[in-house]
């Protein structure tokens, strides 16, 4: 169960990072270079409807990895 866990928070981890990484900041960033295209073909409401899910993905992620993160230390403690 503890080697699940702790796989399960690599995951989420990894997957928080992408999809920090993709969101578009000051710069642009990742996320600039990924919808740059999709923004002047589809027009600007498809990239905020991107940006919008990044965000709740971001949320999600991250309070998954808070509870995971919990959990794989109580059962360190143990």
């Amino acid at each position: 169960m503890e080697i699940f866990l702790k796989i399960l928070l690599v995951i989420f981890s990894i997957g928080l990072i992408s999809i920090v990484l993709l969101q578009k900041g000051k710069s642009a960033g990742l996320s600039g270079a990924i919808s740059g295209g999709a923004e002047h073909l589809f027009g600007k409401q498809k990239a905020r409807g991107l940006d919008l899910f990044l965000q709740r993905a971001t949320v999600v992620l991250a309070g998954g990895f808070f509870i995971l993160s919990l959990i794989v230390a109580y059962f360190l403690k143990s």
